[in-house]
């Protein structure tokens, strides 16, 4: 049995402090609903636990002013049946609500959901379980430079964009795709202080290096999430497909987010899940939407500028296809809601 210290910080400098004297094998824990699961694997062998659930003030939801701000704390089931959050940015209510489980979201956090690792099965079930035996099957993120057992192996859950010669994992979340959408920022602080970084910068591509994830310093922490209220958010909507209805990673999903005036489109902004190494935004689907009168010919042009740079494998090339039919579904149904 390994033996794990564990520290309860009443502020967020107390916490910062306290990781930083642990030294490398320091985890910071919240809702556990992730970190729980990875130790169980012996993927994570944390020396020491930094909990931060009874900090006060981290779990804030202020959706007054220009902004809306999520504490790093606030529940995902919280978030996701705020008044204003359902009515003016379904995107978000609907991606946080289409994750997990009613039982997880009543635990899992939104600054921690930022930082799930990939659920790539060679990733997850190749380090020799329980026992912490050798690894089964090589993996680049969990042993940088093995190699990567998807890459010609069994990869029908594997991302078609954004691969590398390393690795062809998905990033797994769905809040984080809707947050790219939706241009957020997170408030980030550590031991040089506080900063503010654009989401679509927290997640780098795998190239040479998959086992780097996250671009956050050493133990710093998510202490917030601001997204700038705009009139997109109200003509949007989060949409995934998996393979069963509930407590399934997607195999693509889109979030879309439309400003229009009649049929035209003013302004759009897509991001895709369940298809690439990180959430990614789909420019070239927003480009082609933008000046636009919209019809269901040019949505389903849309999703498949979305995937022109896709590169399948073995067993996923479906997602291609799928991904495309998911983008443009996605932008039909923002485009068919009203504002308020």
């Amino acid at each position: 049995m390994q033996p794990i210290r564990y520290i309860r910080p009443s502020t967020v400098r107390e916490a910062i402090a306290a990781h930083a004297s642990l030294g490398d094998g320091a985890r910071y824990i919240a809702g556990g609903t992730t970190l729980y699961d990875l130790m169980k694997l012996n993927i994570e062998r944390p020396t020491g636990l930094v909990d931060v659930t009874f900090i006060e003030g981290l779990e804030t939801i202020d959706t007054s002013g220009d902004t809306l701000r999520f504490g790093a704390n606030a529940r995902m089931a919280d978030v996701a049946t705020d008044p204003i959050v359902q009515s003016q940015y379904p995107v978000l209510s609907e991606a946080l609500s289409k994750a997990a489980s009613q039982q997880l979201r009543n635990m899992a956090t939104v600054g921690a959901n930022l930082l799930q690792r990939t659920r790539c099965m060679y990733f997850r079930n190749g380090y020799g379980g329980a026992s912490g035996g050798a690894a089964d099957y090589p993996c680049n993120k969990r042993i940088p430079g093995s190699g990567c057992a998807a890459i010609g192996g069994l990869d029908r859950g594997q991302a078609v964009l954004g691969v590398s010669d390393a690795c062809t994992a998905v990033s797994p979340g769905d809040w984080p795709v809707a947050l790219v959408a939706m241009d957020a920022r997170i408030e980030v602080a550590g031991p040089g202080g506080e900063r503010m970084l654009p989401i679509s910068e927290l997640y780098p591509l795998p190239g040479e290096t998959p086992h780097i994830e996250f671009t956050l310093e050493p133990s710093e922490i998510i202490v917030g999430i601001v997204i700038g209220k705009n009139a997109a958010g109200a003509r949007s909507t989060y949409h995934k497909i998996r393979d069963r209805e509930s407590f399934a990673f997607a195999l693509a999903s889109a979030a879309v987010a439309l400003e229009m005036s009649g049929d035209r489109v003013n302004a759009a902004r897509i991001a895709l899940g369940g298809v690439a190494t990180r959430p990614w935004r789909a420019d070239a689907a927003e480009a082609m939407l933008i000046g636009s009168d919209l019809t269901d010919d040019l949505a389903m042009a849309a999703g498949r500028a979305a995937f022109a740079d896709a590169v399948p494998g073995r067993s996923n090339g479906f997602k291609v296809e799928l991904g495309a039919r998911t983008v443009a579904d996605a932008i039909m149904i923002a485009a068919a809601r009203r504002p308020l």
